[in-house]
């Protein structure tokens, strides 16, 4: 039962910080302070008496706060609040929460107060409280939930806390706000605004629960960070106020003097619906996920978990997500889209126990190449990255999807999501593929019996066809049914989308019509099939990736007789082991097996499971429920796990096994635009690469096991070419912290010596990128270096930070970004970010406006050469030529959390897919 707490035997302690010595002023801090004062003690919400409501402004040190906090505790017997608001600090080696004072910062946070000591002070047995709250207004305060509000093992007596409850005014990574030219910072005002205000419709006392819900919707609807909360026992009924807006409380006129007054009833309490109107709640809007009722873990465990709704849409530019969530591709292929709701993107205060479970993803688990080393029976957290989980599996069973999203298309030449290439190749095949367990970045041949013989200086290329390879009809695949379904690509008109690679390499001068509209017999001269054996491409230029483009599911067969044009995607027909049996689009689809598939001529797929099914939802959180409650066995997406299901699974020991953080395929970082001053200087760009604090982005972004792995340079591992140790401005060395010192030097060379302005680009609908874009521009501020967040339309990036004459007007130094590669390749890779000659009027991803005659011709050697080492070695030194000259900010290799569940077995992930290999997985149990 809620009930207010005595106000004669509770007291309150507000703790705020609005000047710092070394940090941003933040004046409302001081104004924020006088206004709670206000609220707890006015007699009409809780009328604590002013002594009982102490304000600490500007503590001097650690010791002035805890030996305020504790006198004002221990003269509380009902309830303590303490409330603190300023900056907040990270400690980057052990990621606790600090309390700013005026004279800390970053670099010296034994200046600061750390969180846990406040905790410990707030939990001591000595103070006879019956209740205690907390409150936080400062940038990562949801760190504070990490530890709960139960106490330690210290507390001899956990039964003496009969509540507690802790609210925190944003994620653990992310910033709390203080809008220019308001009152109060975001947080605390709306907080004094409903206590003294009131809520609609809410109940008669303001809980803790009721305040949290409503605070979580008011600052959703305003696009501000949103709060989070944690309850032990009956925390969240802890009652702060009346509610003012309440019909018992609510203040009535006074009645006009009468000369004989009558006996008046008393006032009706309204009843019914109130007319959104006259509320100051939205009456829509996204819901907040509940408080925890014990430990809470932090409710984002993941900063990408943030994503607010994105678009189903191939890439659109270097600046994705992908968020994994943005048009994002990876590596080897396209997008998998996100379309997370607000609601989602705050995840639910579920379970407690986060601790131990975070203690093992903390674990010393290494890197993976991609290589599976073997199998194991056992299920452990990641035990599917790098090796083969529950090999051996057996046929039957039903393989159950889920997904959020449908695909662009089923059909093999349209379809550019990620997911798509790897599902398709349960009823599609190409002439190569990717090998599924030994060299998981490797080609390996698939309808064709050996990889191409390549001959002419690189420029042919040709393959001899399995026998045995059948359509689902029982008619063999032939060569000419491979040619017609690549000429397929030059009917865009027709069947739009897709990659076009192969158009490029086969017709740079677009000179084939395409099947539809070419009348004749030869088609595209490119490829020929002198039988239905064999089949030969001439390149007019060599490309040493010709291979790789193949492998893409744009490379797959088609029947003449079957394709249903711009309808095929329906339908497709099947060269693979499944066939299409039902397809609702946006709802539901089934494959079943195809009885002319023969294993004897297929190496690469298992075809395990009888039947497979997929799911479809327009609801992002019943696909989380479907994967937690078992009724599905993985998400169509891998990175597709919510951050609601994985703030419950990460927070459960027994389901933690069931997790996989592979690698993403992207690499995130800045560019830095040429044709901005005085981002042209190289010493002004080093500048900024050596002043920029690697570990507090890596931060920002997620951390070490969520958001990714420091990135000392920019190429991706797993691509030839590639050094994960090549560490030229000592990221590595140096943890990730910045190097002050030499980035005076290079101001001093660029001839800056007292810094310089510009600003940062960043889209306004990913959180984490802002996060780290504000991160970076503190970093730069303490060598001098004042750099403006700007954040701009992300559905615009190709022509706002995509077309170089647009940045340079709005002033760009700075483009925030992330990158993957269609296939894992130095070519694929490199082109779009440095060659001269993709640099595009709109779209282009050339950030940093790359024109280097040396990368160019490297380019060209490396993609001419169809010898992959030597390619290699072309790309390694492009990659110490984008190092050396600072065109790039590398933070962090990214990574996602993903989903198995227990009944898979042969699971493992594939770096080529971005995911499982779902062409080797099998069912047991059903």
């Amino acid at each position: 039962m809620t009930i207010l707490p005595d106000p004669a035997a509770s007291q309150a302690l507000l703790i705020g910080v609005h000047d710092y010595e070394s940090l941003a002023a933040l004046p409302a801090v001081e104004r924020n302070l006088a206004g709670l004062t206000r609220a707890f003690t006015d007699p009409g919400l809780w009328g604590l008496p002013p002594t009982h409501c102490v304000e600490l402004p500007q503590p001097s040190s650690a010791q002035d706060v805890l030996d305020t906090l504790s006198s004002v505790a221990l003269r509380a017997t009902d309830t303590l609040v303490v409330y603190y608001a300023g900056h907040g600090l990270i400690d980057p080696h052990s990621d606790e929460l600090y309390l700013a004072l005026p004279g800390s910062d970053q670099e010296r946070l034994y200046s600061a107060l750390p969180f846990e000591w406040v905790r410990r002070a707030i939990l001591d047995p000595r103070i006879g409280a019956r209740h205690k709250v907390v409150i936080l207004d400062c940038c990562y305060s949801g760190r504070a939930l990490m530890g709960g509000m139960s106490g330690t093992t210290q507390v001899v007596d956990h039964a003496l806390i009969e509540g507690t409850s802790l609210m925190a005014a944003s994620a653990k990574t992310r910033k709390a706000l203080s809008p220019p030219g308001e009152e109060f910072t975001a947080f605390t005002g709306e907080l004094i605004t409903a206590l003294t205000e009131g809520i609609v419709d809410g109940p008669s006392l303001l809980d803790m629960q009721t305040l949290y819900r409503h605070l979580y919707i008011t600052l959703a609807a305003k696009s501000r960070p949103l709060p989070q909360q944690g309850n032990r026992n009956t925390g969240g009924l802890i009652a702060l106020a009346r509610n003012r807006s309440h019909p018992i409380h609510r203040p009535q006129p006074s009645p006009k003097p009468r000369t004989a007054p009558k006996p008046q009833p008393p006032p009706k309490p309204r009843t019914g619906p109130v007319s959104p109107a006259a509320s100051p709640t939205p009456r829509t809007g996204p819901t907040p996920p509940a408080p925890s009722p014990g430990r809470s873990p932090d409710p984002t465990p993941d900063a990408r978990a943030e994503e607010h709704p994105q678009t189903a849409a191939p890439r659109q530019h270097a600046t994705p997500e992908a968020d994994r969530t943005d048009g994002q591709r990876h590596s080897g292929r396209s997008a998998s889209v996100r379309t997370r709701t607000i609601a989602v993107v705050s995840a639910a205060l579920l379970v407690a126990g986060v601790s131990t479970t975070l203690a093992l993803l903390n674990g010393s688990q290494g890197e993976s190449d991609g290589k599976p080393k073997g199998g194991v029976t056992e299920a452990t957290y990641n035990a599917a990255v790098g090796q083969v989980l529950k090999p051996g599996g057996k046929k039957g069973g039903t393989l159950k999807f889920i997904s959020a999203d449908d695909a662009d298309s089923w059909d093999p030449q349209r379809g550019y999501y990620g997911f798509v290439g790897n599902f398709a190749r349960y009823y599609t095949r190409q002439l190569v593929t990717y090998d599924p367990e030994s060299k998981g970045t490797e080609l390996t041949p698939d309808l064709a019996t050996t990889r191409a013989r390549i001959s002419n200086h690189g420029r042919t290329y040709t393959y001899t066809l399995r026998k045995g390879a059948t359509w689902e009809d029982g008619s063999p695949v032939t060569s000419k049914d491979i040619k017609y379904g690549i000429e397929r690509l030059w009917a865009p008109d027709v069947i739009s989308g897709g990659p076009s690679y192969l158009h490029q390499v086969l017709d740079p001068d677009g000179t084939y019509r395409g099947p539809y509209k070419d009348t004749s017999p030869t088609g595209l001269k490119a490829i020929e099939t002198p039988n239905p054996q064999t089949i030969v491409f001439k390149l007019p230029r060599a490309n040493g990736d010709f291979e790789r483009m193949l492998a893409m599911m744009a490379g797959s067969p088609v029947k003449r007789s079957q394709d249903a044009k711009a309808k095929y995607g329906l339908r497709p027909f099947s060269s693979g082991p499944y066939k299409f049996r039902s397809y609702s689009p946006g709802r539901s689809l089934e494959l079943v097996r195809n009885p002319h598939w023969k294993p004897s001529s297929d190496p690469i797929r298992n075809a395990l499971p009888e039947k497979i099914s997929v799911t479809i939802t327009n609801n992002p959180d019943s696909v989380d429920a479907a994967l937690i409650q078992g009724t599905h066995h993985l998400a169509l997406s891998p990175d597709k796990l919510g951050p609601r299901g994985r703030a419950g699974m990460l927070s459960d020991n027994d389901r933690s096994k069931n997790l996989d953080t592979p690698r993403s395929g992207f690499v995130r970082y800045a560019g830095f635009p040429q044709a901005v001053k005085p981002m042209g200087n190289v010493h002004c760009r080093r500048a900024v690469v050596h002043a920029a604090d690697r570990r507090n982005l890596q931060t920002a972004l997620g951390g070490r096991v969520l958001g990714g792995d420091l990135a000392p340079n920019l190429l991706l591992p797993g691509i030839k070419g590639a050094d994960p140790s090549f560490d030229p401005y000592g990221v590595l060395k140096n943890g990730g912290k910045p190097n002050v010192a030499k980035a005076r030097e290079e101001l001093k060379a660029c001839g800056r010596p007292d810094g310089f302005s510009t600003r940062i680009a960043v889209r306004n609908d990913r959180p984490p990128e802002v996060d780290a874009a504000e991160s970076l521009q503190n970093a730069l501020a303490k060598v001098g270096i004042k750099a403006k967040v700007e954040q701009f339309d992300g559905t615009r990036s190709p022509d706002i930070v995509g077309a170089p004459a647009e940045v340079k007007r709005r002033g760009y130094g700075i483009v925030m970004a992330s990158w993957n590669a269609d296939f894992p390749t130095g070519q694929a890779f490199w082109r779009p970010l440095v060659d001269s000659r993709l640099q595009l009027p709109v779209g282009s991803y050339n950030l940093a406006g790359v024109d280097s005659p040396a990368i160019d011709k490297l380019l060209a050697e490396a993609i001419a050469e169809p010898d992959p080492d030597k390619a290699g070695e072309a790309y390694e030194q492009i990659n110490h030529k984008v190092a050396d000259n600072a065109y790039y900010l590398p933070f962090v290799y990214d990574k996602y959390v993903s989903w198995r569940s227990p009944r898979l077995t042969d699971v493992h992930v594939s770096p080529a897919y971005g995911g499982y290999d779902f062409a080797r997985l099998g069912v047991s149990g059903t």
